[in-house]
């Protein structure tokens, strides 16, 4: 029999598939099981339009069978085969797609989907395959035909005998290479992972014969080893079955099949979506965070698949970063691929996807905010720190989708409370939402600046992440109400300036001598309107505030960046007369008194000192 010969084009078009268009060499099988799935569907369609057909479901199906003697992989199907004239149109000319021929010539209508649209498919088995044979015999044919090519060289058909319609296509692997393993491809358990990933959701059964370990019949611990053919996907998906026909132990149970993680799922969101764009999907809202979640390993996205088959592990394209926790699958019909059916020509449908998915996500927090505050603050205990970073984040374009499901701990509630929540309680004359940053609760409720506010009866909320301040930054207000540290220099309270003021003109060249001891270490020297019972304190002016300055100098690139520093003194202090008394008497003690000061002020800010032997040195000389 005469080789006939690939065009010119398909050479090249199979030299580069083989080598290049596809990313894992394991593809090879979903792309002749989805063919297969088409060739059934083929005559599943056939049976819609003449009646003389009877398409009896249990007779459809695909058999993968390998035979490691002959290191042979044979993928058989019952649907519709391939007459001569297609073997030679669909398998000589590669990128002839039989399925979209078909589904054009019949007028298919959208819904009797065919998966296979470009038919180089069939041709990735080259990759782990020195030679592929295709025997088939068409519906409505007397006469099967033999299909047989090793590669770019180019193929030969030929008349032969088969008794039933459909397709099998045996593989025959290559040899062994340093770095390729062809012979996994003929391991049961590796066939039925592949198939359970790519090709699990199929509508037909695909079958294989299956190691079976049964007990022997005389009660002895031994087994006896048996081949059993089994269906090893589970054909009909969750995610196209009505709602009302699940449980939430099924979703679980989809969870933990899936291997979206080892909690069980805080909460699970189906989406079924018949417009413009068609999709289903069923995402999960996990308990815990997983362990890699912030660090570089962690890849964020859903599942995507068309028709059934699975596309892509990963699709990143599906969720934004703030809701990159979110686990599960989106499967639709719609979607543009390229050939390889891994990566998707346009980007429109999956926008239209994704933005869908984004608000679907957002209303099920809100509810879950709403109806069930305990399960909410479970999941934010593990992901408030992502939806902070979601308000931080391009330029905070996403404030306005996340700004009601943030929360802080509340200095009055002693709980986690929403900004809503806040300003609820806020009394009229209150101006700002105000807020303290410490490294924890304790911590805070103990900071100097907190006095005033907490004093005149407002509730701070209380920032003990490095990214909360920064989120709060992006925010700027809410409701109308600006945020205000309490470490500002204008806290907007009623306080008795006149004195304030008067205390710091009195006192001036004291303030002014005291900055000069302390040199470029602080902005200024000042009475403070917000101490009470404390002696000392430090303030920030400016854009940058001393919590901000202590994330940024972890950052190596941003360690030259610090806040402008204001060391406030308590005029009502008891320590403030010594000040007063060592300024007019002893200016060495003045010295020490005021680095001592600086010195208690930053340790209260948990700030490092700068020189801490000279700081001993300094107590040791207050003792003596």
């Amino acid at each position: 029999m005469p080789k006939m010969e690939f065009k010119a084009e398909s050479k090249r078009l199979l030299e580069m598939m083989v080598n290049s268009i596809y990313s894992q060499k394991e593809i090879f099988l979903r792309e002749i099981i989805s063919n297969a799935s088409d060739a059934i569907d083929k005559m599943y369609y056939k049976a819609l339009t003449d009646d003389a057909i009877n398409f009896d479901q249990d007779n459809f199906y695909i058999k993968v069978t390998s035979n490691k003697d002959d290191r042979t992989l044979t993928i058989t199907d019952t649907g519709i085969g391939m007459t001569k004239d297609e073997l030679e149109e669909n398998l000589g000319t590669i990128a002839k797609s039989g399925s979209l021929a078909f589904k054009n010539e019949n007028e298919m209508k959208d819904d009797h989907d065919i998966i296979g649209q470009f038919g180089v498919g069939f041709y990735s088995s080259f990759m782990v395959a020195e030679k592929v044979t295709v025997v088939t015999k068409a519906y409505g044919s007397d006469e099967a035909y033999r299909w047989e090519s090793d590669g770019v060289e180019g193929y030969t058909i030929e008349p032969c005998e088969k008794a039933e319609i459909g397709t099998t296509i045996t593989i025959y692997l290559k040899e062994n290479e340093e770095e390729e393993n062809y012979d996994e491809f003929l391991e049961e358990s590796r066939l039925k992972n592949i198939i359970k990933k790519y090709s699990d959701f199929i509508r037909y059964p695909i079958k294989m014969d299956v190691t079976v370990h049964e007990p022997k019949e005389d009660d002895s611990e031994e087994t006896v080893e048996t081949i059993e053919e089994q269906t090893v996907n589970s054909m009909v998906p969750i995610w196209r079955k009505n709602k009302s026909e699940l449980t939430d132990e099924d979703y679980e149970n989809f969870y933990q099949e899936k291997r979206y993680g080892f909690d069980k799922p805080l909460k699970h969101i189906h989406i079924n979506v018949d417009g413009t764009i068609r999709y289903n999907a069923i995402l999960f809202i996990p308990e815990t965070i997983p362990f890699d979640y912030y660090s570089k390993e962690f890849e964020k996205g859903l599942e995507l698949y068309s028709s059934g088959v699975l596309i892509m592990d990963k699709c990143s394209d599906l969720l934004p970063d703030y809701f990159g926790f979110v686990k599960g699958m989106v499967d639709s019909e719609d979607l543009s691929l390229n050939i390889s059916r891994e990566i998707l020509q346009q980007d429109r449908q999956l926008k239209a996807i994704s933005k869908n998915i984004k608000n679907k996500i957002k209303n099920e927090l809100k509810s879950l905010l709403k109806n069930e505050r305990e399960k909410y603050e479970k999941f934010y205990e593990s992901f408030g720190r992502q939806l902070k970073y979601g308000v931080y984040s391009d330029f905070g374009q996403n404030k306005g989708d996340l700004q009601d499901l943030l929360m802080f701990y509340s200095s009055t509630e002693k709980k986690l409370v929403t900004l809503e929540e806040y300003v609820s309680r806020m009394p009229e004359e209150q101006k700002y939402i105000y807020y303290a940053t410490g490294d924890s609760y304790d911590r805070i409720e103990k900071l100097p600046q907190t006095e005033l506010v907490a004093d005149n009866g407002y509730e701070i909320l209380y920032f003990t992440e490095d990214v909360d301040e920064f989120a709060i930054k992006m925010l700027m207000s809410y409701q109308e109400k600006e945020f205000k540290s309490v470490s500002s220099g204008d806290l907007g309270l009623d306080s008795d300036d006149d004195k304030n003021e008067e205390e710091t003109t009195e006192h001036k060249e004291l303030f002014e001598e005291m900055k000069s001891v302390l040199g470029e270490k602080v902005k200024d020297v000042r009475v403070s309107k917000r101490l009470k019972s404390h002696p000392v304190c430090l303030t920030a002016e400016g854009e940058v505030t001393i919590e901000m300055e202590k994330v940024l100098q972890n950052m190596p690139e941003n360690q030259h960046v610090k806040a402008d520093k204001v060391l406030e003194i308590n005029h009502s202090h008891d320590i403030f007369n010594s000040l007063k008394q060592a300024f007019e008497n002893d200016k060495e003690k003045f010295n020490l008194y005021t680095n001592l000061l600086y010195n208690q002020a930053l340790l209260i800010e948990g700030l490092p000192l700068e020189d801490p032997v000279a700081f001993t040195n300094d107590m040791s000389k207050i003792m003596n």
